[in-house]
């Protein structure tokens, strides 16, 4: 058996790490949202169906992607095989600044919010960023102690889930739905948004492709099998909230899973949820922090300006210096938009710039923030990385492809489609707050003309991560 297909994570580790990232809070934040912008239950459980059926359409894409080049480091593997060593560059460089750094703090932002409810003494952006930093120290210690610590959370969230379910269950056959008054609804668009955007965070298993055991073979399962668990788990909480709450209640619930473990537990209610939430957003912190690093560390190997974050440590076996810049950027960001003066920093560097300073009154806090702001880049990418599916099938079609796409090329075309409509609604949304994603995107370019060198020859791509330590 050869170096590659011994690697670390088994193929539960890899759908563990898909579910750990994508059921992270919007299942406790967004139904009332969606279901109060349809006009009948079944219809929002088929909105919840069908954002995962896209998520599936765009797991099948990375699946190909996975299978031909199982390398460290996902979509910036893609991104330079098919459109240049430039677009793999602005990739990583919008991942480490803005993208990942700025979703590793909105889910630390979470974290404290919850944390603080169940010990107001603690102040939240504190809270946050100790949350980053002590999984980005677990995380250093070697990829046997992520991956433990991954699975544990993630199955610790599934049960509580389950716990959710069976409540929601038991109630609705008690009969005991509370009578709330029903809000007004009918964007049946903006609660597709809301949906995709919950489903986020599945390809995050294609970036650690060459630490799977049989790469080529277990990638594309673990794909495909972690976004149909999450449809699977979306759809049965869903349905729990719609059983125990009933139509016009979970439409008017601001903290749905809460309401329903309040019919058995009472005023225990809210300390569990807390619990759980904390639990489910550890987990997707724990899921970007690992595999984000393994983003930089691969550009590291190409690019001068990462050079210094390519080295694996040769006794821990993680590239313990991408995960250190990673949180590094990530504390950053937590200052920035969850202190007065890290506001006001902004604020005065766009206004060097000569441009209006960002609308902060208009977003609910550190989470709403760093989403918003972060969205239009993250759908620009993730877009692209879509359509390089139908670059490298033209540029590179006698490459070994063990897994190929059904229904090519409608499948690349519906996923950059979703792409397309997700990218044009973040825009909408965030206003000039995407200005807080797109300016360090842009500040990519210059960076990489001023640092690049002759890139390797097409055929190469980035080699496997475990060949540099």
């Amino acid at each position: 058996m050869s170096r590659e297909e011994q690697g670390p994570l088994s193929l539960w580790d890899a759908v563990s790490v898909v579910i750990g990232i994508v059921v992270g809070v919007s299942l406790f934040k967004v139904p009332a949202l969606v279901f109060g912008n349809v006009h009948g239950p079944f219809t929002g459980l088929a909105v919840w169906a069908l954002g995962g059926a896209l998520s599936v359409v765009g797991a099948l894409c990375y699946a190909e992607l996975a299978a031909a080049w199982p390398h460290s480091g996902g979509d910036y593997v893609y991104l330079s095989r098919a459109y240049g060593p430039g677009v793999g560059f602005l990739f990583s460089w919008a991942q480490l600044v803005a993208i990942l750094t700025g979703s590793i703090g909105a889910m630390a932002y979470v974290f404290a919010d919850y944390a603080v409810a169940l010990f107001p003494w603690a102040q939240a952006t504190w809270v946050a960023a100790g949350a980053v930093v002590a999984v980005t120290a677990w995380n250093l210690v070697g990829v046997s102690w992520g991956r433990r610590i991954q699975n544990a959370l993630t199955l610790s969230k599934v049960v509580g889930l389950a716990a959710v379910v069976a409540v929601g269950v038991v109630a609705a056959a008690s009969g005991a739905r509370p009578a709330v008054r029903a809000t007004q609804g009918g964007d049946v668009g903006f609660a597709m948004i809301l949906v995709l955007y919950a489903y986020g965070g599945w390809q995050h298993a294609a970036m650690v492709a060459s630490e799977v055991r049989e790469p080529q073979r277990n990638v594309p399962r673990a794909l495909l099998l972690g976004t149909g668990a999450v449809t699977a788990i979306y759809l049965l909480v869903n349905a729990a909230y719609l059983a125990a709450l009933g139509w016009d209640g979970v439409r008017a619930s601001a903290a749905p899973a809460a309401d329903v473990l309040a019919a058995s537990l009472g005023a225990s209610a809210g300390r569990a949820m807390s619990a759980l939430v904390m639990l489910s957003a550890l987990g997707a912190i724990q899921g970007t922090i690992f595999t984000g690093a393994r983003i930089y560390a691969s550009a590291g190997r190409d690019h001068p300006a990462f050079a210094a974050l390519a080295r694996w440590h040769p006794r821990w076996g993680v590239p313990a210096r991408s995960l250190c810049a990673q949180a590094i950027a990530a504390l950053a960001w937590i200052g920035a938009v969850g202190t007065l003066r890290g506001r006001a920093v902004l604020d005065g560097a766009l206004a060097a710039l000569g441009l209006p300073a960002l609308p902060w009154e208009h977003f609910g806090g550190g989470f709403d923030l760093l989403v918003a702001g972060t969205a239009p880049v993250f759908w620009l990418l993730f877009l692209a990385a879509g359509a390089s599916l139908l670059v490298l099938r033209r540029r590179e079609p006698g490459a070994q492809r063990p897994f190929r796409v059904p229904g090519y090329p409608l499948t690349p075309l519906l996923f950059c489609a979703s792409c397309v409509f997700m990218l044009d609604a973040s825009l909408r949304y965030a206003g000039t707050l995407s200005l807080a994603g797109l300016i360090p995107l842009a500040l990519g370019v210059p960076l990489y003309l001023v640092t690049r060198r002759p890139a390797a020859p097409a055929s190469r791509g980035p080699s496997d991560a475990r060949a540099d330590r």
